[in-house]
């Protein structure tokens, strides 16, 4: 039995010229992406009177249980609301990967431009070298959430402890909030784990409804009260350039300023590279570097 969705929210008669234009967009992507799928590729007979490539509207509409006449509005450019539900069905239909399904998103104007999913992100061969590349200097690829995707080996002999935490868990909030010992480390870990905490925040808006996010956060703030209460303010940052500094047990006072590279082919994560700040930084990363000390 089809079920279908109801979605004949109408949108007011008077949107702003940028509403009007992102509908036009959001009406052409998805004749676009309709005209590439044939009817074989889902289930359907191909027939031999198709005047069109792809799929049909009704057939799309139908696939996705939504009604024909909502989805004929929307191809046609007309101030309809669609919700997530509904346009997750339609992007599974259309065999939207995950580039277009953020990109349908966006053009619908919602809140949450990125489908979920409980996977972490591939690493390409060409991120890895490129963080293998920086040498000397410390970096690691990071996803939104603080999960440590990939380090060089440069950042390992600096987070060693960072090693001994279950990998289900290998992340630096979790390392920095439940490991009293990395913790200790920092100068001034007042404000840097303020300004840790206000980053999450402002990723997890992007991630509303992602029972990965929810379940991460929920279980931080039962094993930290110093992470729930700066949770419960509410204060949101970007990832950018700061200045950290820090004590290492084996060669002391270490000063870094930490950029943050975006990823283009892996949205929400970033390259974290630790540049030396002074002469007595890069001569203790030498040291690091020397099992001889």
């Amino acid at each position: 039995m089809l079920v279908r969705m109801t979605a004949l929210a109408v949108a007011p008669a008077t949107a702003p010229p940028v509403a009007g234009q992102r509908r036009s967009e959001l009406a052409s992507f998805l004749r676009a992406c309709r005209s590439r799928v044939s009817p074989l590729e889902v289930g359907l007979p191909q027939g031999n009177r198709r005047r069109t490539p792809g799929l049909r509207r009704e057939e799309v509409a139908q696939l996705a249980g939504v009604g024909v006449t909502w989805y004929t509005w929307l191809e046609q450019s007309r101030p309809i609301n669609a919700s997530t539900q509904v346009l997750d069905a339609v992007a599974r239909v259309l065999q939207l990967d995950t580039t277009e399904h953020a990109h349908l998103y966006r053009l619908a104007g919602l809140p949450s431009a990125a489908p979920r999913s409980e996977r972490r992100p591939r690493v390409s061969p060409h991120v890895a070298q490129v963080v293998a590349a920086l040498g000397e200097m410390p970096a690691a690829l990071l996803n939104s959430r603080y999960d440590i995707l990939l380090t060089n080996a440069a950042y390992d002999r600096l987070f060693r402890r960072f090693h001994t935490v279950a990998s289900d868990h290998y992340n630096v909030m979790w390392c920095c909030f439940t490991e009293p010992e990395i913790r200790s480390r920092f100068l001034g870990w007042d404000d840097e784990s303020a300004r840790m905490v206000a980053t999450l925040r402002g990723a997890y808006v992007e991630n509303l409804g992602d029972p990965t996010w929810d379940r991460f956060v929920a279980e931080l703030c039962g094993r930290s009260a110093e992470f729930a209460r700066l949770w419960q303010r509410h204060e949101v940052a970007s990832p950018g350039m700061r200045e950290k500094r820090f004590v290492h047990p084996q060669v002391g006072l270490l000063s870094f300023v930490t950029t943050s590279l975006a990823v283009v082919e892996m949205p929400g994560c970033r390259v974290v590279a630790y540049a030396a700040t002074d002469d007595a930084t890069r001569d203790g990363l030498r040291r690091l570097d020397d099992p001889t000390g």
